[in-house]
């Protein structure tokens, strides 16, 4: 009797199912920062994902359903990625702002970029986009608030912080173009600075 080949262990189809979903975001998030919103159809992601274009709509019947949920996927992980930021808290104001820069310069936000502008001229995404935004705005600035041991109640200091984040969006729009590291490098130093006199 020829022995029995191991059983494979079992996933449940609730669970493959959540993890395709998790895979078309994704691959939404990474089409949407290389090719732009043009670039980044239903067909295109279900193959980045490894999956079939009708396996995709089952799950988004619509791109406009896809690319609202990977609105939401998005902000989900940019405030995941700001929450880890700094688990043992920051060592100093320089190392908060490098890493909210390198945030605002990585892959994560040039898809936020790209789904802003998708926005603008798509009606069913601008609403969501919006939402999210503001709520991911606000989680950023209360977290940038923590991270420089920032006291809000002092004249200027709202500004100050919200003054950083413009900024830090500033380069990551700029990097959607160049790569400038060296004047970033820069910018961010000075930025150090200004912020130890600004918040003591």
């Amino acid at each position: 009797m020829a022995p029995r080949s191991p059983r494979l262990p079992h996933v449940p189809k609730q669970d493959r199912s959540r993890a395709t979903r998790q895979r078309l975001l994704a691959a939404a998030v990474a089409c949407l920062a290389e090719h732009g919103w043009a670039g980044s159809t239903v067909s295109v992601v279900a193959e980045r994902a490894g999956v079939s274009r009708g396996a995709a709509q089952h799950h988004f019947r619509t791109r406009e359903d896809l690319f609202t949920a990977a609105v939401e996927y998005v902000a989900e992980e940019r405030s995941t990625a700001l929450r880890a930021l700094f688990p043992e808290g920051a060592a100093d104001r320089r190392e908060v702002v490098v890493a909210l820069v390198d945030l605002y310069t990585g892959p994560l936000f040039r898809a936020a970029l790209h789904l802003w502008v998708a926005a603008s001229n798509e009606e069913q995404l601008r609403p969501r986009v919006t939402e999210l935004e503001a709520r991911v705005g606000r989680e950023t600035h209360r977290i940038a608030v923590e991270l420089l041991a920032a006291d809000e109640s002092r004249p200027g200091v709202r500004e100050t912080v919200q003054g950083l984040l413009d900024m830090s969006r500033g380069l990551g729009l700029a990097n959607l173009l160049t790569n400038d590291g060296g004047r970033r490098e820069r910018v961010v130093a000075q930025w150090g600075v200004l912020l130890d006199e600004a918040l003591g």
